[in-house]
């Protein structure tokens, strides 16, 4: 466990729009990480069973996993994570927004991902062992609620959600929970973990944010020295910190 800042979206967003500007790979890391993450769920999963084989080989265990995209940068990160892990279990991808991470897509169905449409998700929803949440995030600051594909698609695996069957990553942000109020509305999805980028957002610890975000795990993108000239808006406990590799 680690005690690690917390800080607004303001504040997320100033710090990482120098390092985008240079070019730093903030999504490749992010994907990275987020991989590593949904690795390591099935290995805890699995644990003083069969231990998940290398990258290539197929598992003993189902390993099932549904990429839901949404339109912006989270959905891009969600992406490429698919894409670091369809070699090493079945991942299906259903995109939720008006618009898609076009590169993130394509580089996921290159690397073995399956597009799947809402029916197939709606008749299918039992049989995905993990659900990885990348429809909205800190771009949800005006406004968090869920509406159209996105909707639907969370209404038809929250039951399997809430008896266990499927368990949630979040990406950055459960989809639907304010991100910087923590508020959330009638429909969202809660994670069993989530993974948030470069720093915790004030919305993961207030109102409905620790009940719906579960184990949070932080990501180091980098951006902890664009962060130090800011004044932390509290402190969280997380259950690890991730970190890129340098140069990535």
């Amino acid at each position: 466990m680690s005690g690690v800042p917390v800080f607004t979206v303001e504040q997320v967003r100033t710090a990482e729009s120098s390092l985008l500007a240079s070019g730093e790979p903030l999504m490749a890391r992010a994907a990275a990480a987020l991989a590593q993450v949904v690795r390591d769920e099935f290995d805890r999963d699995h644990a003083g069973a069969d231990a998940r084989p290398p990258r290539g080989v197929p598992s003993t265990h189902a390993q099932h996993v549904l990429v839901l995209a949404g339109s912006g940068d989270n959905g891009g990160d969600a992406l490429y994570a698919a894409a670091l892990l369809a070699d090493e279990m079945d991942v299906d991808v259903l995109t939720v927004g008006a618009r898609v991470h076009e590169t993130g897509l394509a580089t996921a169905l290159g690397a073995g991902a399956r597009r799947v449409e809402l029916p197939a998700v709606r008749e299918g929803a039992v049989d995905y062992d993990l659900v990885l949440d990348g429809i909205l995030g800190i771009g949800a600051t005006k406004d968090p609620t869920l509406r159209g594909t996105a909707r639907e698609a969370v209404q038809a695996l929250l039951p399997a959600v809430a008896d266990g069957r499927s368990r949630v990553i979040a990406v950055d942000l459960p989809s639907g929970l304010h991100p910087d109020t923590g508020a959330a509305g009638d429909i969202v999805m809660p994670a069993s973990v989530t993974v948030t980028f470069g720093a915790v957002k004030a919305g993961l610890t207030r109102d409905r944010g620790p009940a719906l975000a579960g184990e949070v795990v932080l990501a180091d993108i980098g951006l902890g020295p664009e962060l130090d000239g800011f004044a932390p808006v509290g402190e969280v406990t997380v259950s690890r910190v991730v970190r890129h590799r340098s140069g990535r």
